[in-house]
């Protein structure tokens, strides 16, 4: 149909993001004249077609994906391998193989070798999420205004990047295109480290004894809660992000912990002009991103 971008869609995982594609595909006409769903938890799909949000549901993921011109992996990034792996031998010559992962040298290491000839591999990352998962927690709204980033391998097809760029268009978001290792370094900074950052955060009041802990819960000032938001999100998908994503992230840690021991002596022996240079590099960084509309 002349309509559509494209007559088949398959979401393979429908968690936060598979679930938006869903719903953001039958809210903004034009993305898919048939959209099919596969997950790996049985309840999952059950209640994927209990929500109504997609044509059909398949358990087995070659048969999701059989007929398809276009197939997004949605799962967490460390089970891409095991995913392209099932799928390879069920995809439609021409057909275009994207996905939503974090980390992007690690997918196209895991993927781009299982992807059969005259298939089209473009990788790409929606920088949308929420604290939630499942597929009750997706809406349509999700990407919005916000960035999608793409990274094809040199030598993709032209007319499939920008087939899933108009795709990405169409759900709301700006697109950009960058190098796989630039943006795993980036979003080690923008993404990565402040999760990392959370959970740790978290742990440590957890560790606390209980009376303290008890009240550093029941005074929680607005800080804390936003670190809990943060460390609220799936542990599945952060770890295989966290792994995927090492060496970045490491290097990104290491960065944080030389300027964290900085402040430390800056607080110790009460250099001021220290700590109102970094709280105001942090306002500027603020009012950066407001002016930027990402906040």
């Amino acid at each position: 149909m002349a309509e559509f971008l494209f007559r088949r869609l398959t979401l393979l995982g429908m968690g936060l993001i598979g679930s938006s594609i869903a719903r953001a595909a039958r809210a903004y006409g034009g993305i898919a004249e048939e959209i099919v769903a596969n997950a790996r938890p049985p309840k999952t799909l059950a209640r994927v077609q209990e929500l109504g949000i997609v044509d059909r549901v398949e358990a087995d993921p070659a048969r999701a994906v059989a007929g398809a011109d276009c197939v997004i992996l949605c799962a967490p990034v460390g089970a891409f391998a095991g995913l392209a792996a099932a799928i390879a031998p069920a995809l439609s010559p021409g057909a275009i193989l994207s996905d939503v992962g974090s980390t992007k040298q690690s997918v196209i290491r895991d993927v781009g070798p299982l992807v059969p000839s005259g298939v089209h591999f473009v990788p790409a990352h929606p920088l949308a999420g929420t604290e939630y998962s499942g597929p009750d927690s997706g809406f349509a709204e999700l990407f919005q205004g916000r960035w999608c980033l793409l990274t094809p391998p040199p030598g993709t097809d032209a007319e499939s990047v920008a087939n899933i760029e108009t795709l990405w268009r169409r759900m709301g978001s700006m697109v950009d295109v960058m190098e796989p290792a630039h943006h795993d370094r980036v979003l080690a900074m923008v993404s990565h480290l402040p999760h990392l950052l959370a959970f740790t955060v978290c742990g440590t009041a957890d560790d606390l004894a209980d009376e303290t802990r008890q009240q550093v819960l029941q005074y929680a000032a607005s800080g804390f809660r936003d670190f809990t938001r943060i460390a609220a999100s799936d542990p599945e998908m952060w770890r295989d992000v966290f792994l995927n994503n090492r060496e970045a992230l490491l290097e990104m840690l290491a960065r944080f912990t030389e300027d964290a021991q900085a402040m430390a002596r800056a607080v110790r022996w009460g250099d001021t002009d220290y700590i109102v240079d970094k709280i105001e590099r942090g306002r500027k960084i603020r009012r950066s991103l407001i002016e930027l509309k990402q906040e």
